[in-house]
């Protein structure tokens, strides 16, 4: 970190907790959807992912579209599963950064995320910290609960607005780098996460 910002916007998937796009495509592929990748990536998606990343659709309703491409027979459940596959855990390391420079710094999460791999996100930190990440986060934004996406340049410059900061004195850090140009042209501070570098690696 080049200057003490007044905050820290931090994506979450890829950031913050360990992600395996790879592995939900071969979930898929499992349940007979040879085309995944072509529907879903880390850099685009269909539209049906967009409405459910913010907040258009429901659970239920995701899940019944993805039904009828799968092979017969193919549960609710199944598709629920492959479509969690993707996440991992929370580095240790990384919850004891988290700790120490919210400490110091207000750090706030933006995350293009659904309900389904919400609730199973919770349960991760869970299993890694006793600490409650509302109490770490000084604000958590998440697409499906304020409607909007990144890349979005009008996305960063709403949640600026709710956080009540300068673009300027924010620094963003995430692992897909439309998100980061889209940061850019909002006026933020943005760097590219490189998977498997400390975060304590940004600040030195």
């Amino acid at each position: 970190m080049q200057r003490p910002y007044k905050a820290i916007l931090f994506d979450l998937g890829g950031v913050l907790i360990d992600i395996d796009y790879q592995a939900t495509e071969r979930a898929f592929i499992n349940l007979g959807v040879q085309d995944f990748a072509a529907r879903y990536t880390q850099f685009t998606q269909e539209d049906l992912f967009d409405l459910f990343e913010t907040g258009q659709i429901s659970p239920q309703h995701f899940i019944n579209k993805l039904l009828p491409i799968t092979i017969p027979g193919t549960s609710p459940n199944q598709v629920y599963a492959a479509w969690n596959e993707m996440l991992g855990q929370f580095p240790l390391d990384k919850i004891e950064f988290l700790l120490a420079i919210s400490k110091s710094t207000p750090i706030f999460m933006l995350s293009n995320t659904n309900a389904i791999h919400w609730d199973v996100v919770l349960q991760r930190w869970k299993k890694a910290t006793v600490q409650p990440m509302n109490t770490i986060f000084k604000q958590i934004y998440l697409s499906h609960e304020i409607g909007r996406r990144k890349p979005h340049p009008s996305t960063f410059e709403w949640v600026l607005e709710q956080m009540g900061i300068y673009a300027d004195e924010v620094l963003f850090i995430d692992d897909s780098p439309q998100h980061v140009e889209g940061a850019k042209k909002a006026g933020l501070n943005a760097v590219l996460y490189e998977p498997g570098k400390a975060l304590a690696g940004y600040f030195s």
